[in-house]
């Protein structure tokens, strides 16, 4: 399951600041399983895990996706860096791409805390934007 243990609780306390329910969102990882000791995934990980990432894009068809982190946002946006794009919105195709920082990277860091906050209070404008194209 994505996002459980503090990065989960925090990302459930930023869903609920901006009142979406996690049961009404849904939320995947670049890769399917957890890297040992829970490192970095390599780049043969992500090539490998990709096809079953590009059919849950397909499938679920999202307007939005919020990217949390560098390697998804890397994955739609790969010569882009998180901290010149994050709480930007960035139309790619028909979706709306929003990088933002990983919530486990505001644990460690209070200064991310408070931007990915301020991040996620743009997410209900993102989404009612998609409902206008």
């Amino acid at each position: 399951m994505p996002f459980v243990g503090r990065a989960g609780k925090l990302l459930n306390e930023l869903l609920q600041e901006i009142s979406i329910s996690r049961k009404d969102i849904f939320i995947s990882n670049i890769i399917k399983c957890r890297p040992p000791n829970n490192r970095d995934p390599l780049p043969l990980e992500l090539k490998s895990c990709s096809p079953y990432l590009d059919k849950q894009i397909e499938i679920f068809n999202p307007r939005v996706i919020v990217t949390l982190g560098r390697y998804s946002l890397s994955y739609f946006l790969p010569s882009e860096t998180i901290s010149s794009v994050r709480g930007q919105k960035i139309i790619l195709g028909k979706r709306i791409i929003f990088p933002v920082y990983h919530p486990a990277a505001a644990l460690r860091n209070p200064k991310f805390a408070e931007i990915l906050r301020k991040d996620f209070q743009m997410i209900p404008n993102l989404l009612v934007d998609s409902l206008r194209k």
